[in-house]
């Protein structure tokens, strides 16, 4: 596995001294501070690293990388080769970021230390459930699929010099997304599904499905809201998540949310 370095792919919004980590995987399209909120609504109990994907913010200068594999293997990477977390670390990913997330997971599995104990999947099917990938082909139907989905500023849309920055990113998502077949191997960590009851892209009997890709605990909390539901939840999604990195017994391995 590749790496370029922590400072590249991960950002720290609310730095705190507590032991227990949160890495946060953005949806198609965003970037690390989509989960600043969030790294609020935790802090101090959580240490927020939101991974930035090439293409985008700080990073807009790079290209983007269209191909999720590719894409898991450098975050994994950069995640082994980094010091290891001081405490227990969890894994949050959303839409894209989702399957992201499942992906290092995998990868990171017995690696000492460096793997999630426990994994929060929101706003995507599960693996099995997922089906061939949408070619979206034109730069208007791409526009057309985000403006549907509710999570980009609909001024960003508008603004021709705006569109100009976040296209390439959108574009190389996307493909990435439509290119995707998921790896195989199954974790043994807890793993709590999200969704929103009015959430096209992940009926909740398809993001049920992630119980079928983990031998530990499943949980399934369907949440009101569309794609972007979590925007109106924070404070139970925080909590959550503080709740499941404090559930890591003496041998370290999560034991569920309660």
């Amino acid at each position: 596995m590749g790496a370029v370095g922590q400072d590249t792919w991960l950002r720290r919004y609310h730095p705190t001294d507590a032991r227990a980590e949160l890495v946060c995987f953005p949806h198609a399209g965003g970037a690390a501070g989509f989960w600043r909120p969030l790294s609020a609504a935790v802090h101090p109990s959580l240490d927020v690293r939101a991974v930035q994907y090439p293409g985008r913010q700080d990073r807009h200068r790079e290209p983007p990388v269209a191909d999720l594999h590719r894409l898991a293997d450098l975050i994994a990477g950069t995640l082994e080769t980094g010091p290891p977390p001081a405490g227990p670390r969890v894994f949050l990913g959303h839409s894209m970021g989702a399957s992201l997330a499942h992906e290092v997971a995998l990868r990171l599995s017995g690696t000492g230390g460096h793997a999630p104990v426990a994994l929060i999947v929101s706003g995507r099917r599960a693996p099995s459930r997922l089906g061939a990938g949408e070619r979206l082909d034109t730069d208007e139907a791409l526009i057309a699929r985000v403006r549907s989905l509710g999570g980009t500023d609909p001024a960003v849309l508008a603004d021709p010099d705006l569109l100009d920055l976040v296209l390439p990113a959108l574009r190389g998502d996307y493909a990435a997304l439509a290119g995707y077949v998921p790896g195989g191997g199954t974790l043994a960590c807890p793993v709590v599904a999200l969704t929103g009851d009015s959430d096209p892209e992940a009926p909740p009997q398809d993001v049920r499905a992630w119980s079928e890709h983990t031998t530990g605990p499943f949980e399934l909390r369907v949440l009101t809201g569309g794609h972007f539901f979590l925007n109106d939840h924070l404070p139970a999604v925080a909590e959550l998540a503080v709740a499941l990195a404090a559930a890591v017994p003496a041998h370290g391995r999560a034991v569920g949310p309660s």
